[in-house]
């Protein structure tokens, strides 16, 4: 049986460095299936379908990346899929602080979910999604930040905005 990991987020919008924790994660895992979360508790700039297909679009060649949404709770989601290892990538110590309390959360509801974290390449360490969005709304460049895909998506969202 094939090993698979569900990498989930908001990837609003995705950076280089979620790119990176699944082209990476694709070393350990035959599969991965990149969740995408449709509620949360954040206000997205793009809706699901857009951060789906900005997703879809960026894996369009990697036969062993599935993107997917779900809802709810990420437990019961990988239960759904038959999936017991979620891996999650690490720019921080604010992160891990974050992640930790996550994981012990899910290891409760789910005692089978096994949470894997990879550390972000340094180069990618300080990126985020609310970074991102403030270097395109002044005119910056996305480029070793951004996939092209998501540049794109990214300028028109804001301009439309104005």
């Amino acid at each position: 049986m094939p090993k698979t990991a569900i990498c989930a987020g908001s990837f609003d919008p995705p950076t280089d460095g979620h790119i990176n924790i699944v082209e990476r994660g694709l070393k350990v895992f035959d599969r991965i299936i990149v969740a995408v979360a449709v509620n949360t508790s954040k206000k997205p700039i793009f809706d699901a379908e857009e951060r789906i297909g900005m997703m879809r679009k960026i894996f369009a060649n990697h036969d062993k990346v599935e993107v997917d949404a779900f809802e709810g709770l990420l437990v019961d989601y990988a239960r759904a899929k038959g999936v017991h290892t979620i891996l999650r990538g690490l720019r921080n110590m604010g992160d891990y602080e974050y992640e930790s309390q996550m994981a012990l959360a899910n290891k409760t509801l789910d005692p089978d979910v096994e949470i894997l974290y990879m550390m972000t390449e340094g180069k990618y360490a300080h990126l985020s999604s609310s970074i991102i969005k403030e270097i395109i709304t002044f005119g910056g460049s996305g480029c070793g930040m951004i996939h092209p895909v998501v540049e794109e998506a990214l300028r028109k969202k804001l301009r439309n905005r104005e």
